[in-house]
Parts: structure tokens; C-alpha cells; sequence
């Protein structure tokens, strides 16, 4: 208290002056119209930018949350997109008996481990047998191809990458029905190889290569990559080296693809190879 007496002492002409001074300015804005609306104009502004400060830091920390919704949204319209409306058609009298199926269901699940510059790489990620992933079900993101479901456990499943020297995937060119198969020598995780590409095709750099759609595990046209460059020899195609679109060093979130139709193929393919 005598601390604050003493202050008050030292300071009272100043005190004094700074409480005419806002009484003056509460007087002049409160009577007059042109300074009072300068005032609220100005003072909206610092609270505006107060508030969108406020704002902008709220919406850093719910940026997490915002993204899996997100994610979910993106699996919930892929999902959507694949009923697709089959029409059936009779040469002499045209009959559309429309009906919706779905071939592709696809599962959210992020990425906890992930290896990319081994010879035979995995990646984890946290979802497993309890979310429905089972073992050779295919991997993607928006950016393209990352392997197939290997192992699972309750909740956990293992991806055997496009990294690995194990994975053969059927791909395609994009500008052409020219088949065949996504490698990996092991050197570079940036470049992938394609193999079987017959003579025939006419190829250059920069050309996309998709899914080719024979495989069960992938739908046709998920993206890859884009030629990088090809050697010929004995009028063969040697090596075609392709520059994928996905970054296999900073992969997060991917989508668990699952055939439904799977099984059903499987077995009448199986049936005609027996009889």
C-alpha cells in the first residue's frame, strides 16, 4: 500500500494529466460524429485483426482434424463414384434394366512405418483385420500405386511396396493398350522399371503409365508414373525407367483398396481351369 501511495505521489501530475486526457477524448468521440465513427472504425479494425490472429492460429491446431475429415470425405465420394449404372440392351426392342453395383470399396488408414531404401521394403499402417484389410488387397493414394497388403493383425497390416523386388504389378501405357509389368531394381525409390513392353509400342519420354486393370487388386488407371527414359537393344526394349508420381519417402495417408468381385472371379476362373 505505501508502495502504491508513493507512486501515486511521484506520478500525480502525470496520473492527472493521462485522466484529462481520456476524459477529453471520451467527450470529443462521444459528441462528435466524424471522430466518433473514426474511433469505431478503428477500433473495429484492430479487433478485427485480433480475432482473424485468433482465428488463423485455431485453425493450425485443428489442421489434423480438418485433414482426416477430409481423407474421410475423399473415401466416402470414392466409394460413391464406384456404383456405376449398367445397362443391358435387346437388339429388337430397347430395355434398360438399370442397376447399381459397386466392384471397389476403399478403407482410410495411415502409414506408421515406413521403409524406402532397402532392397525389399514394407510400410505399416494402422488399420488391420478389425477394419476389414485383408492380405492382397491393393494400396493407393491421390498420387498413385504404393504396393499390396502383405500381412495383417488386429489392427496393424504390412504393405509389401512397389520398393521391393518381389512386387510385380500390371501397368499399361496410358496412349496405348500396350501391357506390362511394374519392377523395381533396387537402386533409386524415385525410379521404377517396366518389363514385357513388346517392341511394338511406341514409346517416349514423358508418357504416362497406369494401372492396366487385368490385376484383381487394382482398379485400371490409378497413376504411376511417367517414362523417364528406355534403352533398345536387338530391337527390344531393354529397360524403361519410370519416374513415379509418388514420393515413397513421405508417404501418410493411403486407401486400402478391396475388390468385391474378387472371389467371384477367382473361382470361375478356376472352374474353367478344371473342367
Amino acid at each position: 500500500m505505501q508502495q502504491l501511495l508513493y507512486f501515486i505521489k511521484k506520478f500525480r501530475f502525470f496520473l492527472l494529466f493521462l485522466i484529462l486526457q481520456i476524459v477529453a477524448f471520451y467527450f470529443t468521440v462521444q459528441y462528435h460524429s466524424y471522430q466518433k465513427s473514426k474511433f469505431v472504425n478503428s477500433a473495429n479494425a484492430v479487433t478485427g485483426g485480433f480475432y482473424t490472429k485468433m482465428n488463423n492460429i485455431n485453425e493450425y491446431f485443428h489442421l489434423k482434424t480438418d485433414n482426416q475429415l477430409l481423407i474421410e470425405e475423399n473415401i466416402r465420394l470414392k466409394n460413391l463414384l464406384e456404383k456405376r449404372v449398367i445397362d443391358n440392351s435387346i437388339v429388337t426392342t430397347t430395355v434398360v434394366d438399370t442397376m447399381y453395383t459397386q466392384k471397389y470399396e476403399y478403407t482410410s488408414a495411415k502409414v506408421v512405418n515406413n521403409n524406402y531404401t532397402k532392397l525389399n521394403n514394407f510400410l505399416t499402417i494402422n488399420k488391420g483385420s478389425n477394419n476389414g484389410i485383408l492380405p492382397e488387397l491393393g494400396v493407393i493414394n491421390g498420387r498413385g500405386i504404393i504396393g499390396v497388403i502383405k500381412n495383417t493383425s488386429a489392427n496393424y497390416a504390412t504393405i509389401l511396396s512397389i520398393l521391393n523386388s518381389s512386387s510385380k504389378i500390371n501397368v499399361r501405357l496410358k496412349n496405348s493398350n500396350h501391357f506390362g509389368t511394374l519392377v523395381w531394381n533396387g537402386k533409386d525409390y524415385n525410379i521404377t522399371q517396366i518389363t514385357d513392353i513388346p517392341r511394338q509400342a511406341l514409346i517416349k519420354e514423358g508418357d504416362t503409365i497406369i494401372t492396366g486393370g487385368k490385376s484383381l487388386l487394382f482398379p485400371e488407371g490409378i497413376l504411376v508414373g511417367v517414362i523417364k527414359d528406355f534403352k533398345i537393344q536387338n530391337n527390344q526394349y531393354t529397360q524403361i525407367n519410370i519416374a513415379l508420381f509418388n514420393d515413397m519417402s513421405a508417404i501418410g495417408h493411403v486407401q486400402v483398396v478391396k475388390n468385391l468381385e474378387k472371389i467371384e472371379q477367382l473361382k470361375l476362373e478356376q472352374k474353367t481351369v478344371n473342367e
